[in-house]
């Protein structure tokens, strides 16, 4: 079981991952809505892993990421992305992010992701 940071500025999307991964026994330990947020719950909170949306306002996933993994080197990120945002996936890969997971959701690949991140 982790502690789990679900960043992402649409609502639903943060209720469908909390099911989802509460459904596989991890804990959500905070909700963000842009990479802001994401960037000061990540330092509050010190979660074993964080799901990210690339697109959001404020400041964008990618940002978040090289924010987090400037200060958290060995931060755990999931990027959750629309499909044909293929480009902002390897740049978040590059950037430090660990996996990526595509929108809609698929249950199972959810939670495949976040076990082979959290290995």
């Amino acid at each position: 079981m982790a502690r789990i940071l679900i960043v992402d500025d649409a609502k639903f999307m943060r209720i469908t991952l909390t099911n989802i991964l509460k459904k596989a026994n991890h804990e959500i330990v905070g909700e963000a809505e842009n990479g802001r947020e994401a960037v000061e719950l990540y330092r509050e909170l010190k979660p074993d892993l964080v799901t990210m949306d690339i697109t959001m306002p404020e400041m964008s996933g990618l940002d978040a990421v090289k924010e987090i993994k400037k200060d958290f080197n060995d931060a755990k990120i999931i990027m959750c992305s629309a499909m044909g945002q293929q480009k902002m996936v390897v740049d978040a890969i590059e950037a430090g992010a660990k996996d990526f997971i595509v929108k809609p959701f698929d249950d199972s690949q959810v939670v495949d992701s976040v076990s082979r991140v959290l290995r």
